[in-house]
């Protein structure tokens, strides 16, 4: 199972790096064909939008699993770490219900969809555009239950990532601060 869940780290983090940078990539080669040579090439900005909620979506499903997503939480600090950890799984048992509910109906949404209904420009069946929204909400749901497992049957919290970004921006300034010493000594 460990298996599955690096290669999901990896999967997703992957996506999104290459994605972000298509979309930026592209809309670099759009701003440069405007100014400098006069013309637009009228496919990549719609291009550019689906990269960018393709990108949204798969960054959302990773925020969920390094527990980096947007959370009402000042009232958790004054609960005891165990009575925390419950009350954010209710609030996680309510996120998981939504991500089903939307999951259903998107791939009700998508099946409804007709052939004919394209991108304009790309030519590209929508219903392959609109993919991204059961895939990347069933990923948030199994990443919910797997910080879930991890926060109440194993008991590790996962690392704040701006603590932790601070932390090593701490750390790495104490390091220099020790190198710097040992220098003029």
């Amino acid at each position: 199972m460990t298996a599955l869940w690096s290669f999901l780290d990896r999967f997703e983090s992957h996506v999104c790096r290459i994605l972000l940078a298509c979309f930026v990539t592209l809309l670099f080669v759009q701003i440069v064909a405007r100014q400098i040579f006069g013309f637009s090439i009228t496919w990549i900005e719609e291009l550019s939008i689906i990269l960018f909620v393709w990108f949204a979506y798969f960054g959302a499903s990773y925020a969920a699993r390094i527990a980096a997503h947007n959370r009402v939480g000042f009232h958790l600090g004054f609960m005891s770490r165990p009575k925390a950890r419950i009350v954010e799984a209710i609030g996680d048992a309510f996120w998981i219900i939504f991500n089903l509910v939307f999951v259903w109906y998107s791939v009700e949404f998508i099946s409804r969809l007709k052939p004919f209904v394209k991108v304009q420009t790309l030519g590209w069946e929508m219903r392959h555009v609109y993919l991204a929204l059961p895939i990347a909400f069933a990923l948030m749901t199994l990443r919910i239950l797997q910080v879930n497992y991890l926060k109440l049957v194993r008991g590790i919290d996962p690392t704040d990532p701006d603590k932790a970004g601070v932390e090593a921006a701490l750390e790495l300034a104490a390091e220099e601060q020790r190198s710097f010493e040992r220098g003029n000594h």
